[in-house]
């Protein structure tokens, strides 16, 4: 079990009753979600603590495990489908049980890893549930980790709509998948030290003037800059993995993918890249550039 006590200042007070209320939903048990087991309040006053138990898992998150090790091709496509499931599951309104839920700060420090890389979803401190009937108490726009928010974020121009919500989410999606290719094992050589999300850009700690000026003004991506791999092994796999990056961090929000579709194109990834090699024969090599590629046109 793990056991989390946040300061007492009124945001965290918030994130605690905001993650607690998503967690009390009789529909938030799935296996791509960090179990939840209870939450307590102890002293009171100045003296207050506010704790959340939930299950524990020692391989920490995606972004710990990056930093030390590198992935194969199957543990990659793992971890990208079982964080995709859960995500999707999140998204998803299920009448009577559990509403749509948009997570707002998705992100690699916020995916764990259970012992067999299988990803569960955690951190719902600035979740947001949209229920029939009901108003969604939106927060202010600038919401999240600065270096993972979507263009739209950065520039304050969105509305207070479900849908909007969840291509936010998707955006991010793009980035923690980049970050699993770029630590994906090369077959021939060395893979680069990890590094976050435009880290080479604005460095580990970003202004929000900062993201604006690469993400909305330069319209910089992080870049699969190209795929080395054996003559052997066929390109479609890794090829598919490259385009739905691409997709889910697309400047159109309307073009980005869902979350069960990320989960079917990895599905799909894996079985290509199955039917004649072996998966540590794929290499990938990847780099930040300052490449100013246009949105993908999209049919979705």
């Amino acid at each position: 079990m793990t056991l989390s006590s946040p300061s007492l200042c009124v945001q965290e007070r918030q994130s605690w009753q905001t993650e607690y209320e998503i967690y009390s939903l009789s529909g938030m048990r799935h296996e791509n979600l960090l179990l939840f087991i209870g939450a307590e309040k102890r002293g009171c006053n100045a003296e207050l603590e506010l704790w959340l138990i939930t299950a524990y898992h020692d391989k920490g998150s995606v972004c710990d495990h990056l930093k030390a090790n590198v992935l194969s091709w199957s543990e990659l496509c793992l971890i990208a489908q079982t964080m995709s499931r859960g995500l999707a599951y999140l998204h998803k309104d299920i009448p009577g049980h559990k509403p749509c839920i948009a997570h707002r700060d998705f992100k690699t420090k916020n995916i764990l890893l259970k012992s067999d890389l299988t990803a569960c979803i955690a951190d719902f401190g600035l979740a947001l549930r949209f229920e029939a009937g009901k108003s969604s108490e939106a927060a202010h726009r600038h919401v999240g980790t600065r270096r993972y928010m979507a263009p739209e974020v950065l520039e304050g121009a969105i509305n207070f709509q479900r849908d909007v919500f969840l291509r936010i989410d998707m955006y991010a999606v793009g980035l923690v998948l980049w970050e699993l290719a770029s630590r994906c094992k090369a077959a021939d050589g060395p893979v680069d030290e990890y590094m976050l999300p435009f880290e080479e850009e604005v460095g580990q700690h970003p202004s929000l003037e900062d993201m604006q000026e690469v993400v909305v003004f330069k319209k910089l991506r992080p870049t699969l800059r190209e795929c080395v791999l054996d003559v052997f092994v066929p390109l479609q796999g890794l090829a598919l993995l490259c385009e739905t990056i691409e997709e889910l961090w697309d400047h159109e929000a309307e073009a980005r993918l869902s979350a069960g579709c990320v989960e079917e194109r990895v599905v799909q990834m894996q079985r290509q890249n199955n039917v004649t090699a072996p998966e540590d024969l794929v290499t990938v090599v990847t780099m930040v550039t300052n490449v100013d590629y246009p949105p993908k046109e999209s049919g979705l």
